[in-house]
């Protein structure tokens, strides 16, 4: 199978249930985001240093993230049960929950936050906040899909918890390869 297909090239692709949509419809630009997060996730592991708590725990986001993808490719009012079942993103919370407990565990070992940080602490922090934002302009891309009932509801939970995630991930980063963290300090 050649990897070009030459289906798009009038400007439509195809969504898991054969639906044909323009290339800069909603879904595409929430796929795309989402897509363009778990790269720059990939990259932030290139710099971890052997860190297997952060990158055993980012790979699985990364594989999280590809379920989010049929979720999303797969509109929910308008695809058959069948297709409904397989791309069904964390019907119960157990992602968010298992977010939740990394994030709790991360804090345990953090310095108290008393101030602002930029994003900074070395490559690994710097693009563990780069991913981050990428994450929260992901949750805004989901955010209509889930109004119109185009997503799983539980996809926009599980992207605001990751950047919350990806926060303390970066901050840990930082601390684990003794980089200092930047603080924000008023421009006078």
């Amino acid at each position: 199978m050649k990897i070009y297909t030459k289906t798009g090239d009038k400007g439509t692709s195809s969504l898991y249930n054969g639906e044909r949509r323009d290339k800069d419809d909603i879904i595409f630009e929430a796929l795309g985001t989402t897509d363009e997060l778990s790269s720059h996730i990939g990259l932030a592991m290139e710099y971890l240093e052997n860190d297997s708590f952060l990158t055993e725990r980012l790979e699985k986001i990364q594989c999280s993230l590809q379920d989010i993808g049929s979720n999303i490719a797969t509109p929910r009012e308008r695809s058959n049960t069948n297709r409904l079942e397989r791309t069904s993103f964390d019907p119960e919370g157990k992602l968010v929950l298992e977010l939740e407990q990394w994030i709790d565990f991360m804090d345990e070992e953090l310095p108290r936050l008393t101030k602002f940080i930029l994003p900074s602490g070395g490559k690994a922090s710097a693009t563990l906040h780069v991913s981050r934002s990428v994450c929260r302009r992901a949750e805004r891309r989901v955010q209509p899909l889930t109004r119109e009932h185009l997503c799983d509801d539980s996809v926009a939970i599980y992207l605001n918890r990751l950047s919350d995630f990806l926060f303390n991930a970066a901050r840990l980063a930082a601390k684990r390869q003794g980089k200092e963290e930047k603080v924000y300090v008023k421009p006078k």
